[in-house]
This record gives structure tokens, C-alpha cells and sequence, in this order.
């Protein structure tokens, strides 16, 4: 059997069930489908990309129905499908795969019972290799498909890069602690919390004040606060973890060793950091 090997990663596909989201496109999916082409979400897709070891690109060569024994326990709006594909490009994963994949698929129904065509149109596949019988993927969720476009390759190759390093910022779990230590003159302070993460990455933030200049925050990775840190650039997957992980408020059981006032600092400054970071983003 013939593999497919990818130039920039080494990458395996895996097809499985699922459903993805997208807005109204040219094939008429429901938003609850695919990530659109057009307009995507930074987050979706990185939500898809940092749990998938397997991204592939692929065009839909046929879709069989499966009976209704094979179908056993899928909701009355929703039609199972084996959807096979050729594979286009491997993005994510390692060693290699068939050029032609298979997977079940979800598909939604409309009003009238009908599913809508599926057959040429060309998608992004997220998830993992079933192990042992080469060529099927299970899909990461339900619905971790995205269709193609140009905006959604760059995007989606932009954020694998970040996630398959090393030193990938990982999931924050809870804030940790955080304390304020107040200036020597009024209206000088800093505060500096403590984050943990999915793998005990190290990740803080220190947000200062100083009086009469706009109050800075920046992020650090490593285990001495790094000084020279700033703030993360939008759209990154640092800026990701921390936009869309952290909690939207400082538990003040978290402040240690303050005064009321203290305490009081530290929750404004992280409201600001979150306010600076600006909303997650996600559609689905």
C-alpha cells in the first residue's frame, strides 16, 4: 500500500466521527457543520489544532449512507455516513498515510430530511489515526472539520507550527497565587500572578504602575521572570492560552499575604490584563 509523506511535518491522518461549524457556504452547510472558509475564528481552529496529532487536508471522493443497524443511536436529525477521501496535503502528524482516508461522519439533516452534498468539496480533517487499520481517522470532536480556503491554510499551518514545539504554551489549568507589592510613592505597584498549566509549563504575568505613565503587563514562560517579557502579540497561541483559558475574574483567595487594599490592586490589574487581551473570539 502506497503512503503519503508531507515535506514540512511528517504527518499521519486519522478520520473518525464527526460534525464540524461554518457559516452559509456554497454547499449550504449548517453552522453547527464546519469552520467556515470565509471569517474564521483564530480560536476555533486553534481549539481543533492543539488536541489534534493528526491535520489533514482533503477533498470528499464518496459518502456512503449506512444503514440504519450501523446507525444505531444517532438522533433523528442527524444521517451516519462512511465518507471517504484523497488526501490533499498532511499538515500535522507522524510517519505517513494512505492517500486515500475513510471516517464516519454526523451529517446534519435540513428541513426537508436532505443532507447536503459533500461529494468534491474540500475540508480539513482534525483528529487521530485508529490504530492498526491504516487509512481511518477518528475525528478530534464531533465536529472538527474546516472547510478550505487560503485564509484557513495559512492559518491552520501558522498555528501547528507554534503548537509542535517544544516549549508549546500548554492549557492553563487555575491561577495559582498572586500577590501586589505597593510603591514607594502613591500610585506605584506591581503585581505578579502565578498561573498553572496542563504540564507545570512555568507562565506568570506582571503587570506594573507607575504614576503619570500607562500601566504595562507582561507574559513570562520561564522559571525567573524574565524582564525583558512583554505582552503576547494577538493572534498567537500564547495570546490564545491566555485569552481564551484564563478565568474572567482574580479569586481573592488567590491574593496572598494582603491587605484589603492590596487585594483590591491585584483583582484591577488582572481585569486589566484581561481587558488588554481582549475576547477569545469563539463561534462554536
Amino acid at each position: 500500500m502506497r503512503f503519503v509523506h508531507a515535506k514540512t511535518f511528517s504527518c499521519l491522518i486519522l478520520l473518525g466521527l464527526g460534525t464540524a461549524t461554518s457559516a452559509q457556504t456554497p454547499f449550504d452547510l449548517p453552522p453547527s457543520f464546519a469552520i467556515e472558509a470565509d471569517g474564521a475564528s483564530y480560536s476555533d481552529i486553534a481549539d481543533l489544532v492543539v488536541i489534534s496529532p493528526l491535520i489533514v487536508d482533503t477533498s470528499i471522493r464518496k459518502v456512503q449512507k449506512l444503514s440504519a443497524e450501523q446507525s444505531a443511536g444517532v438522533p433523528a436529525s442527524l444521517e451516519r455516513v462512511l465518507v471517504e477521501a484523497d488526501v490533499m496535503a498532511l499538515i500535522r502528524g507522524e510517519g505517513g498515510i494512505t492517500p486515500r482516508v475513510r471516517f464516519l461522519l454526523d451529517v446534519p439533516k435540513n428541513a426537508k430530511g436532505k443532507t447536503p452534498k459533500l461529494q468534491k468539496q474540500r475540508m480539513y480533517l482534525f483528529g487521530r489515526q485508529v490504530i492498526g487499520r491504516p487509512g481511518e481517522v477518528q475525528l478530534a470532536r464531533p465536529n472538527a472539520l474546516a472547510l478550505f480556503s487560503t485564509t484557513n491554510d495559512a492559518l491552520i499551518r501558522a498555528i501547528t507550527r507554534e503548537a509542535v514545539q517544544v516549549n508549546a504554551p500548554k492549557r492553563i489549568a487555575s491561577v495559582n497565587s498572586a500577590f501586589h507589592s505597593a510603591g514607594t510613592v502613591l500610585g506605584e505597584g506591581e503585581t505578579q500572578i502565578f498561573l498553572k498549566t496542563d504540564n507545570d509549563q512555568p507562565l506568570s504575568l506582571t503587570i506594573l504602575s507607575r504614576p503619570g505613565q500607562q500601566k504595562i503587563w507582561a507574559v513570562s514562560t520561564a522559571e525567573v521572570i524574565d524582564a525583558s517579557a512583554t505582552a503576547p502579540q494577538r493572534f498567537t497561541l500564547l495570546w490564545y492560552r491566555l485569552a481564551c483559558g484564563l478565568p474572567r475574574s482574580l479569586p481573592s483567595d488567590r491574593v496572598e499575604g494582603a491587605s484589603n487594599a492590596d487585594t483590591a490592586r491585584a483583582q484591577a490589574d488582572y481585569k486589566f490584563v484581561i481587558e488588554s487581551l481582549g475576547p477569545c473570539g469563539r463561534k462554536r
